[in-house]
């Protein structure tokens, strides 16, 4: 049997997205500009929802294995992981009230803002600080940064993970290989919130989405072990080279699209 190309190129995306979601978040940027430049004939939201179906198995995995050599604050997890599904889920339901030619100079300029923070503190994220939340607003300050981030990743996506990881250090003091571990379990619950919307309406493609998800987990299984290994400033590292394209992607998107 004779692979089809598109296919192939698309699994090989799915590998790439999945090491460096894992790492850094930012996957998306990889895998679902491939998804919409290799299948143009296909809905916009049934490619979003292949990459869901790829992404959740990719990010799940990678957060289990982060659980397993990483201590996780589960007080921080759990209420954020989910106040993002459920807003991830209302995000996905209103996408098309609301313009992306709105939201992408505001998300560019926030990137920016994070990348030159990040850049301007050469210690921020690589060992864990003091919490600026105090712990008995913890869990509502939690909720709340679920509910933003959740709903911004249902309505946009693009480097929804790289603020995830940024809130994460800011807000709770985390180094960044801990907030990066963070992260994986609450985007694993913002894809689940927006599949709560595409499966039911068969916005997947199952065949390519279950591929997908297999080379997804081998480079987040990859990318994870990395991380793990080489701590906090190879994260960041990857972290801001994530953030850079990202700024890249979304301004040419900004002033050519």
């Amino acid at each position: 049997m004779v692979l089809d190309p598109t296919w192939l190129a698309l699994l090989l995306a799915a590998v790439l997205a999945g090491f460096v979601d894992a790492v850094a978040g930012g996957g998306g940027l990889i895998q679902v500009p491939a998804l919409f430049a290799g299948l143009p004939r296909e809905s916009p939201a049934t490619l979003l929802g292949t990459n869901k179906v790829a992404s959740i198995f990719g990010t799940l995995n990678a957060a289990r294995r982060y659980a397993r050599e990483v201590t996780m604050p589960w007080a921080l997890v759990l209420p954020t992981a989910f106040s993002a599904f459920l807003f991830s889920f209302a995000g996905a339901a209103v996408v098309a009230w609301l313009p992306k030619e709105v939201m992408r100079p505001l998300v560019l300029v926030l990137l920016v803002a994070v990348a030159i923070y990040t850049l301007m503190k050469p210690g921020f994220g690589t060992q864990a600080s003091v919490s600026r939340v105090p712990p008995h607003r913890l869990r509502w300050v939690a909720l709340a940064v679920g509910a933003l981030l959740g709903f911004y990743d249902g309505v946009f996506g693009p480097g929804a993970g790289s603020f995830m990881i940024f809130a994460f250090v800011r807000l709770f003091g985390m180094d960044f290989l801990h907030a990066s571990a963070t992260a994986k379990i609450v985007n694993a619950a913002t894809n689940a919130g927006a599949l709560l919307l595409f499966v039911p309406q068969d916005h997947v493609l199952w065949m390519l989405g279950l591929g997908m998800a297999v080379c997804n987990i081998a480079g987040a299984q990859l990318g994870a072990r990395l991380a793990i290994r080489h701590g906090s400033g190879f994260v960041r590292f990857v972290f801001l080279s994530v953030t850079s394209l990202l700024i890249g992607k979304i301004a040419w998107n900004t002033l050519f699209a």
